[in-house]
């Protein structure tokens, strides 16, 4: 296979650019960002280029048959704009492309946060509940919008596998975030009325992806190991302490320190705290039975592996 990775330099993108040179089943990677990534290996071949840039020609000088969407700006930015540009106008640009190169394969990574943050969510979520992504959270109105416009792809190119990962949230070593740099605090503001919470380790969505890959896959699958955590918990695992604060109260100071870019204080606009206090719990058993994989990692032991990772470190 020849593989276009987007998003190479990213989080997933990067793991995933390693796990599949690796492969004897892959001839070349071919990876795409606006920052040079670091990898080094001798299938791997990075190309700087924004994935709203003319892509056509990649494709068909590197004969790209499978490719692997991870590009999106994760991050909460104050400009949305911008956002959602890259994540909407680059992943039609990437289909366009996609559509006309004889593609075989498109994998994309979407989120249980596509599903949205509501009290009467499914619980458990499964590959058929409603996307509601909250429209006042630009990440989760995306995730959203952008599984709207595979849907699209999907009924215009049926000759073409359609992947899409909905993984909860993604943690181990070399997680680095606003959410996680919040957990690692020593004194951590949280809301008093928290839902129990979903963590899927690095390395069993990368696992995922690739035997996705491999075998050839399509359909859409929630990406979610076994058990749950409080934040309680959480919070004593890395060594910390929690400060239980009223949802208003938190809603409105959080909401203001982000306005007045206190990034010591908040990283995150106030909708995204409602993935703390309603239910967000997705089903993994359409994977499990699909292609038999077992998690290395369950929730508990995913955030654990973090912990260990910081121990010792505040953010």
């Amino acid at each position: 296979m020849r593989i276009l990775v987007t998003g190479a330099a990213g989080y997933i993108g990067g793991r995933m650019v390693k796990a599949l040179c690796e492969k004897d089943w892959v001839e070349k990677v071919v990876g795409t960002d606006i920052t040079e990534a670091p990898q080094k290996f001798q299938k791997f071949e990075f190309i700087r280029k924004d994935i709203r840039e003319p892509i056509d020609d990649l494709f068909k000088n590197e004969k790209i048959d499978t490719v692997v969407h991870a590009a999106y700006v994760v991050t909460p930015q104050h400009n949305k704009n911008m956002m959602e540009d890259v994540n909407k106008r680059g992943t039609r640009n990437i289909l366009a492309a996609v559509s006309k190169t004889g593609v075989k394969q498109f994998m994309i990574t979407s989120s249980t946060m596509a599903y949205g943050f509501y009290p009467d969510n499914d619980t458990p979520l499964t590959e058929e509940s409603r996307l509601r992504g909250n429209d006042d959270f630009t990440y989760s109105k995306n995730k959203k919008e952008i599984e709207g416009i595979m849907q699209g792809f999907i009924a215009e190119h049926p000759e073409i596998i359609a992947t899409i990962l909905r993984p909860c949230f993604v943690i181990g070593p070399g997680i680095n975030n606003p959410f996680s740099r919040h957990l690692r605090k020593k004194f951590v503001l949280l809301p008093c009325n928290t839902q129990p919470f979903q963590f899927v380790h690095e390395d069993d969505l990368i696992n995922v992806m690739v035997i996705m890959i491999e075998k050839r896959t399509g359909g859409i699958y929630n990406v979610t190991p076994d058990g749950t955590m409080t934040f309680s918990e959480m919070i004593q695992t890395l060594g910390n302490i929690r400060i239980p604060v009223p949802w208003p109260l938190i809603y409105i100071s959080n909401n203001l320190a982000w306005f007045l870019r206190l990034t010591f204080l908040s990283e995150f606009p106030s909708p995204g705290m409602r993935l703390m206090v309603n239910p967000w719990l997705a089903s993994s058993e359409k994977l499990k039975q699909k292609i038999d994989y077992q998690f290395k990692y369950n929730t508990k032991e995913a955030f654990e592996d973090f912990a260990r990772h910081f121990a010792g470190s505040v953010a």
